[in-house]
């Protein structure tokens, strides 16, 4: 390498596992255990809210959300989420990533609770003022995603960077399970105080006032485990490659990094300079960038928009699938609050078996394998599982095969996360210079974001029955849930043909990977790192 590694990035590229990478990682971590919460609760509860404002006197099934208003429910969070990654992305690499970081956690907050008291004097009121409060809510997580993931890959050493970068997203797969655990206590705790006949019994009566504030209880919760950090959120330091090569502060961030390693580091103002005037300028625009980070940035950003599409449909409609194999019961079988604890068991069983795990294997075998590696190898197993469940469908639906389908729906998960899931958050923090980092990291969980709104608006559609007569109220004939598996299975296998653009970034410091203290001679030579994008055994 051309360039003089700075003794404050060298500190942390060699530095040890130590106690600041711990609570970095626990701080970082909670917020993303409070993106995956408010994200994915609201699949628990949308059965809920269509019982208590869309019921229909004399129809033979519970009422449920027109599909405009599920769309937007599920949807809105999500589109808030893109436009936060974007703007908290850019916002990150202008004004430094700490300046930011608290004001997405006291969104999050202040959202959370606020959806819980949505308010309106009848059904459209209630749902515009919460899909309101829900946009901001995912404005805040947006934020989260590049702010999260360059800061612990800044304060990383190169050894475990990986391991560490994963361990925060790992926090997500707590999130979902907190998240139906949450709703499966207070849908026990509702159902034992206002016990209720089920909906064949008496349909009015089978929604009971007080399950109204279920759903409500369940969104505010999601504001507690951000709440319990922030303050140490806002005592974090500055990452030192931010300041040293972004704000070049060499002596501020000789001052910073001496109280986390708690050793003394040299300031070298002089080295800060020589970096500074001899490394190529140039923009996030420029043909310089597209020449030499363009490919990066497109296969970041459309294996992660592949895999939310996939990843987003199983999540948020597992309630979906689930009752057309049976192993939810029949809606009209339940009160509203029993079936709010039979969806949560469903997806808590999920999460605890397959989600859990295979973010865990990620974090500890990350750094071993490669990102490369478990990409390629997620995306493979996400499509043959998906094709073997959607190409027998029909043999699933069968009561004695339903422990099979959801074994071989939860491998489909546990690749995801074994996989891309984890992947894709990690390297976006890792192959861009540091003024761009965060700002690229946006755009990548945007991009993913994007196939999760996709995910999200379209599965709703496509997956209804081929016969319109047997679509839920208000939806038009779709393909039918078969052909909408074999869909998902065709975009993972886009996933794993996109994944040759994404280069392997194990074991190196960010400098080195991102060319960031290459001299402008070197540059017009060009790096072996730029020549190449997939890891040679």
């Amino acid at each position: 390498m051309a360039g003089q590694q700075l003794q404050v990035l060298n500190a942390l590229d060699v530095a040890k596992t130590q106690w600041y990478h711990v609570t970095t990682i626990v701080i970082a971590g909670m917020g993303f255990f409070t993106d995956a919460y408010d994200l994915f609760c609201i699949s628990l509860v949308t059965k809920l809210l269509g019982r208590i404002y869309y019921h229909v006197e004399g129809a033979a099934k519970p009422g449920s959300l027109p599909p405009n208003v599920s769309a937007a429910v599920n949807g809105v969070a999500l589109c808030g989420t893109l436009a936060g990654q974007l703007f908290f992305g850019w916002l990150g690499d202008k004004l430094g990533r700490k300046k930011v970081y608290g004001l997405t956690l006291l969104m999050m907050v202040v959202s959370s609770i606020a959806s819980g008291l949505s308010f309106g004097h009848n059904s459209k009121s209630v749902m515009a003022t919460l899909c309101f409060l829900r946009f901001w809510l995912g404005f805040g997580i947006g934020g989260d995603y590049p702010l999260s993931a360059t800061i612990m890959s800044e304060y990383a050493n190169k050894k475990t960077r990986g391991a560490f970068i994963a361990a925060v997203f790992a926090m997500q797969g707590f999130g979902i399970l907190a998240g139906g655990i949450v709703a499966m206590i207070i849908a026990s705790a509702f159902n034992a105080r206002f016990d209720a006949p089920s909906y064949k019994v008496d349909p009015s009566g089978s929604t009971v006032p007080e399950a109204d504030y279920v759903w409500r209880i369940v969104l505010m919760v999601g504001a507690l485990p951000a709440l319990l950090t922030y303050y140490w959120r806002m005592k974090m330091p500055e990452t030192a490659r931010y300041t040293a090569l972004v704000a070049k502060d060499a002596k501020q961030a000789a001052s910073d990094m001496s109280k986390v390693l708690q050793m003394d580091v040299e300031a070298e103002p002089e080295k800060v300079e020589n970096i500074s005037r001899s490394k190529a300028k140039f923009g996030l625009f420029s043909k310089e960038f597209l020449q030499r980070h363009g490919l990066h940035l497109l296969g970041t950003s459309t294996t992660w928009f592949l895999l939310d599409i996939a990843f987003y449909s199983q999540n948020l409609f597992q309630k979906d699938i689930f009752s057309a194999i049976g192993w939810i019961p029949a809606a009209n079988t339940m009160n509203a609050v029993e079936e709010v604890f039979s969806i949560s068991k469903a997806q808590t069983l999920i999460a605890l078996c397959s989600t859990v795990p295979g973010y865990w294997f990620t974090v500890f075998l990350i750094d071993k394998m490669g990102r490369f590696s478990i990409q390629l190898m997620g995306f493979f197993f996400m499509t043959v599982f998906m094709f073997a469940i959607a190409i027998p469908y029909d043999h699933w639906t069968h009561k004695e095969n339903r422990i099979g389908f959801v074994v071989m729906y939860s491998l489909t998960f546990f690749f995801a996360n074994f996989g891309p899931n984890a992947t894709t958050f990690v390297v976006p923090a890792e192959i861009f210079p540091a003024r761009f980092r965060s700002t690229c990291h946006g755009i990548s969980a945007a991009a993913g974001k994007l196939g999760a709104i996709v995910g999200a608006f379209g599965f709703l559609h496509l997956a209804q029955n081929q016969d319109k007569a047997k679509a839920d109220a208000g939806y038009p004939a779709g393909i039918g849930l078969k052909n909408s598996l074999l869909v998902l299975g065709g975009i993972n296998a886009l996933g794993f043909l996109f994944t040759f653009l994404v280069p392997e970034s194990k074991g190196k410091s960010l400098e080195e990977i991102s060319g960031e203290n290459e001299d402008k001679a070197a540059e017009e030579e060009g790096s072996s790192y730029n020549e190449r994008t997939v890891p040679v055994a």
